[in-house]
């Protein structure tokens, strides 16, 4: 099949998808053509280098579907997670960006198309996984407006105006996935700022579901119980008390790790989960079923 023949094979698969028909238009495809559609896809993973952001990238990598991380300081630990990704075969890039600040979007958009078009070719992405953010464990009658500003600016306002502005680039019969927690569902002391903001990422996943529907973008909540990361200053990791809590109150019996989440993200976004919109899914093995 030469070039222009597969940018015309693209285009109409990209079409099929956007209008519910990718099925009956293409039954039965071979490994080789599931291979190239896989790679023609790319990710936007903000937050991708450590943690559960990294975990996805990478699970997106193994995909065969290309993607950009953002970091908002480690620039070491992002260019590592490329190098992961790179190393086993697959396509990546890294970006600098901190999501909780609004007016350096345009000139993010504007740096994220020119690596489009000089590492992949391309001018769309195909995915936006909204993951970056920080945590906050403070009784409410303690936090500060300063604390509630920044976690808004990063979960809720971050997230609003960054999907917003990359509206323009993301493609017809695109997935959106944004990252809430399983505290906008139980309430433990001490996160009522924090599980607030996700309450809010979660309305937002509706409305933007029904809002680009008229698009053929898919938009859902993926929202994690505890996991042993280093956010939030590792607690769930290293606290042992804390960690014995967690494997208490859940039904599989003990925390979570990224490889818990990062798989589950790039299977949500796969093409046999193209009729899930709208919905909000915990990935937090049964915590306080």
């Amino acid at each position: 099949m030469n070039e222009k023949n597969r940018q015309v094979l693209a285009r109409d698969k990209q079409e099929a998808r956007a209008t519910g028909a990718y099925r009956s238009r293409y039954p039965l495809q071979t490994k080789e053509d599931v291979m190239t559609d896989n790679t023609r896809k790319i990710a936007l993973v903000t937050g991708g280098s450590r943690g559960l952001g990294a975990a996805t990238a990478l699970a997106l990598g193994a995909r065969g579907v290309s993607t950009i991380i953002t970091y908002r300081a480690d620039k070491e630990a992002a260019d590592r997670t490329v190098a992961q990704i790179v190393g086993k075969g697959g396509q990546a890039a890294a970006l600098a960006l901190d999501t909780g600040v609004v007016s350096s979007f345009p000139a993010f958009v504007n740096e994220l198309q020119a690596v489009l078009q000089a590492n992949f070719g391309r001018d769309r992405i195909d995915y936006l996984i909204n993951n970056a953010g920080h945590g906050l464990n403070k009784p409410f009658a303690d936090v500060t407006e300063d604390e509630f500003d920044r976690l808004m600016q990063v979960h809720f306002k971050g997230v609003f105006f960054l999907t917003q502005a990359l509206l323009p680039v993301i493609a017809d019969g695109g997935r959106i996935v944004n990252l809430s927690s399983g505290l906008a569902r139980f309430a433990l002391p001490g996160f009522s700022a924090y599980a607030s903001m996700k309450g809010a990422i979660e309305v937002l996943t509706r409305y933007l579901a029904k809002e680009l529907g008229a698009r053929g973008i898919a938009v859902n909540t993926v929202a994690p119980g505890a996991i042993e990361t280093d956010f939030g200053g590792g607690a769930v990791r290293d606290n042992k008390p804390l960690n014995d809590m967690v494997r208490s109150v859940t039904a599989l019996g003990r925390a979570g790790v990224p490889d818990d989440i990062g798989p589950m993200i790039a299977s949500l976004l796969s093409e046999d989960n193209r009729w899930i919109n709208g919905q909000r899914i915990e990935v937090s093995g049964g915590m306080f079923v």
